[in-house]
């Protein structure tokens, strides 16, 4: 129960790797702030975690790309769960196929409004409430490695990730003095793919360990770096990957 009396808010938090953070850290005794623009995934996370830990977790409505809908939803779960103490920015869209002479516009900055817009405008807000309350928190940015190198089939959403890794340090840096932690960490291919519900059969993996990274992987990574056992680590980017990014590709 490392988290006792805590507060987490988490984005994206009604599939895959948020729900599953939203999970662990209801396990470790979080009450979690369940973030999902789709109500219904929301709501289901919700009610899993509500089976073995009544009390744990609520679900919020919201447009993370859109600041005044960030900043009524930090002030609703201030109000309604007394604080924020660790705050999970993982919510992502990607682009699929188009290259850059084809991309369409509308989706270029769609996707660097989900994906990296959305860091900057939860960690302002949250943040501020931090500062403002002395709570010395974590702020923990979900990454890709797809933010190390190109791909050929998603042109903006690496640009997103890449942008979220400097921005963790350049926030690490600037909030390190209130004492907040700013980590990223950084999957590869774990569970379904971006936006999508079912993972693909036979879906392909290169890493070291032969095997697929799953959500609970990821879960526990965040759960360590957003507790006081990472105390003394900031600014870091944890590889969460299977040894895929140190592999031959």
């Amino acid at each position: 129960m490392r988290f006792e009396n805590k507060v987490a808010l988490v984005t994206g938090a009604g599939r895959n790797v948020g729900a599953a953070v939203a999970k662990r850290f209801a396990d470790e005794g979080v009450t979690v702030a369940v973030v999902d623009l789709d109500a219904d995934r929301g709501q289901r996370t919700v009610a899993e975690i509500e089976e073995t830990h009544p009390g744990a977790a609520r679900f919020f409505t919201c447009d993370v790309s859109e600041s005044a809908d960030v900043q009524a939803l930090v002030a609703s779960v201030v109000e309604q769960l007394g604080g924020i103490d660790v705050l999970v920015n993982n919510v992502a869209i990607t682009d699929r196929g188009a290259t850059v002479l084809d991309l369409e516009e509308e989706v270029w900055h769609r996707v660097l409004k989900v994906t990296l817009d959305s860091v900057f405008l939860c960690s302002k807000y949250v943040g501020r409430h931090m500062v403002a309350t002395d709570r010395q928190g974590a702020i923990i940015n979900i990454g890709s490695t797809s933010g190390f190198h190109g791909r050929p089939n998603a042109l903006v959403y690496g640009v997103a990730k890449s942008g979220v890794l400097n921005m963790s340090r350049s926030m690490a840096n600037q909030l390190g003095g209130h004492g907040i932690r700013v980590n990223t960490v950084i999957p590869n291919k774990v569970g379904s793919p971006v936006g999508e519900e079912v993972e693909p059969e036979g879906r392909k993996r290169e890493n070291l360990l032969g095997r697929g990274g799953r959500p609970e992987d990821i879960a526990a990574a965040v759960a360590f770096m957003a507790s006081e056992d990472a105390g003394f680590v900031t600014a870091a980017d944890l590889l969460v990957d299977g040894g895929f990014f140190h592999g031959s590709r």
